[in-house]
């Protein structure tokens, strides 16, 4: 192993995968929302993080719009 390297000639690249890199993050989900989608994840053994994961992105991806009517 070299003692040093020269940093500007190892060509280095960009990480084709960074834009999918996942970041975690602080978010309060009612109990009966992290309910439904634990008994989602039974029934399709995909873990429900994962499911949220999955619905919030297929929202984003569809340019979905939420309409939202009165209070919770």
């Amino acid at each position: 192993m070299r003692a040093e390297y020269d940093i500007e000639n190892l060509n280095p690249r960009k990480n084709p995968y960074a834009k999918n890199i996942k970041r975690q993050v602080t978010i309060h989900i009612n109990s009966d929302t992290i309910e439904f989608f634990k008994e989602q994840s039974e029934e399709t053994g995909i873990p429900y993080q994962t499911l949220i994961n999955l619905y919030l992105t297929d929202c984003a991806k569809q340019r979905r719009q939420l309409h939202f009517h009165g209070s919770e």
